[in-house]
């Protein structure tokens, strides 16, 4: 999954839920240099890719692409999975996509002295480009795959792979709707285990404030 299915499956809280995004920033142990609400987005995060990886409907994904694409599979499958989300986005969501949007960008803001740099260049970036809402247009995904192949040391044209995608979407999204609500209860269960103390908004502020 990418940023806006980690954001959705981290809870309401918004520590929470700027954990969830960093689990995409931050790497190695946690070891409580973060507030505790934070820390456990990240892990959940980490949690919930763990998960998916090992679900048939990924290594369903896998043959939609070209044999010598495949490896990047779970990359691309986690760009195209936030594509499916936004799109039926009220299968699971009763607040309005762009709502949530917007929220949780002023969330983000309200932790940015948490933030590493690059998370700190989403969050400037993010709400003036509507970048977690755009997921919901297929005409954006050739271009996201493709800043996305960018970043990797050696180049990489994922960007073509969007009509594969394209042909292939009835299937992936038919296992998307068998994945989703799956992932759902696997991560309301993770959230059920965690300390209710740690989550509460009011230990979360990174200026000593309450959330609202």
């Amino acid at each position: 999954m990418n940023y806006l299915a980690h954001v959705v499956l981290s809870g309401p809280l918004p520590a929470h839920r700027v954990g969830g995004l960093l689990g995409d920033f931050v790497r190695g142990p946690l070891r409580g240099e973060r507030p505790a609400a934070v820390e456990q987005g990240i892990a959940l995060h980490r949690q919930i890719d763990v998960w998916v990886d090992r679900q048939p409907e990924l290594a369903e994904f896998h043959r939609y692409l070209p044999a010598q694409w495949r490896r990047y599979a779970g990359i691309v499958g986690d760009i195209y999975y936030d594509h499916l989300l936004a799109r039926h986005w009220q299968r699971y969501q009763s607040q309005p996509l762009e709502l949530f949007c917007e929220q949780f960008y002023a969330e983000l803001n309200q932790h940015r002295a948490l933030l590493p740099p690059r998370a700190q260049q989403f969050a400037e970036r993010a709400p003036a480009v509507g970048w977690l809402q755009g997921y919901r247009h297929a005409e954006h995904l050739p271009v996201i795959l493709s800043r996305v192949g960018e970043r990797f040391k050696k180049p990489v044209a994922l960007g073509h792979l969007a009509d594969h995608l394209s042909y292939n979407n009835a299937a992936i999204e038919r296992e998307f709707f068998q994945l989703f609500p799956r992932l759902l209860t696997f991560s309301a269960t993770r959230r059920g285990e965690w300390p209710r103390s740690a989550a509460t908004p009011r230990q979360e502020s990174p200026h000593g404030q309450p959330f609202i």
